[in-house]
């Protein structure tokens, strides 16, 4: 948790160094005696790093997520939930660490230029702390995957434990000031192996193993160009030359193996996340939920 809740910190406080400054411009919504502005809205996407043509169509989603970190504020605050100062200075230090290089100046200089006072900076790091030290207590140390709930899971969502469709290809790939070579590679493959005349030819990375990438998913290795030729290409048979940015590709595919399902020893770490997302996200409704209840809330 400690390394995740790092990261998270890191992100935060990246985007948080480069977010606009918004003019107050009315109220988001009202919970308990705390009140969200729109622009606390505006600036929380933008410490995110939303993109100005999202912000309107997710104004809802995080002014939501607002009101519920107020809720949970409130609840540590109830729960009398303390946190100690040398806690939020090693998380300072582990942002500065990995956002700063370790500079501090860098910080305090980044802050100045968006007009942060290091002190507001600092609070919204200590409230961070509490709100995931809060959700720990009530939802994550409480999830659980169970037997029985991994198998229903397996059982009802067999769509999601399926193998992914590999193939395995072989690619001969030729420099922009390589390109006036495709008719002597053509010429060539008349002769000899395509293997044999990647090796010669290819630039490709993997032209030493003769062109040859085995057993991939096209998408996790290729750009779309390339897969949608792949897919256009029957097992056995050599593709057209593939045009992308000046370079020519031209594909072998060797070998094709449509998805399957996955026993349950071979999804089960799968099965595992599944089920504990499923749970976490149940369990945090419910506590927000009872948050709601216990507290008023106007949104505007």
């Amino acid at each position: 948790m400690k390394k995740a809740l790092t990261a998270l910190m890191a992100a935060a406080v990246a985007a948080a160094a480069a977010a606009k400054t918004y003019e107050v411009d009315g109220v988001a919504a009202v919970v308990g005696t705390a009140t969200i502005l729109k622009s606390d809205v505006k600036d929380e996407m933008a410490r995110r790093g939303v993109p100005e043509s999202e912000a309107a169509s997710r104004y809802a989603e995080f002014r939501t997520q607002l009101v519920e970190r107020e809720l949970a504020l409130r609840a540590a605050k109830a729960s009398k939930l303390t946190l100690q100062e040398w806690v939020v200075d090693e998380r300072v230090q582990s942002i500065i660490d990995d956002v700063f290089d370790g500079d501090r100046n860098k910080l305090v200089e980044s802050l100045s230029q968006q007009k942060i006072p290091y002190g507001d900076w600092r609070r919204r790091i200590r409230e961070d702390l509490v709100v995931g030290a809060m959700r720990w207590n009530v939802v994550d140390k409480n999830v659980r995957a169970t037997p029985a709930a991994m198998r229903r899971e397996y059982e009802e969502h067999p769509e999601r434990y399926q193998s992914d469709k590999k193939v395995t290809v072989a690619v001969i790939l030729l420099k922009p000031e390589d390109a006036d070579k495709r008719d002597e590679v053509m010429k060539a493959l008349k002769k000899s192996g395509f293997h044999d005349v990647a090796k010669k030819y290819s630039a490709d990375s993997k032209a030493k193993d003769g062109g040859v990438w085995k057993d991939v998913k096209p998408s996790e290795a290729f750009r779309p160009e390339i897969c949608a030729e792949i897919d256009r290409t029957p097992v056995g048979t050599i593709s057209k030359w593939v045009p992308l940015d000046g370079w020519y590709f031209l594909l072998k595919k060797e070998s094709e193996s449509d998805s399957a399902p996955r026993s349950f020893k071979d999804a089960y770490d799968d099965i595992a996340a599944n089920v504990k997302a499923a749970e976490a996200k149940r369990l945090y409704t419910e506590w927000m939920d009872r948050l709601k209840a216990e507290t008023y809330i106007k949104i505007y």
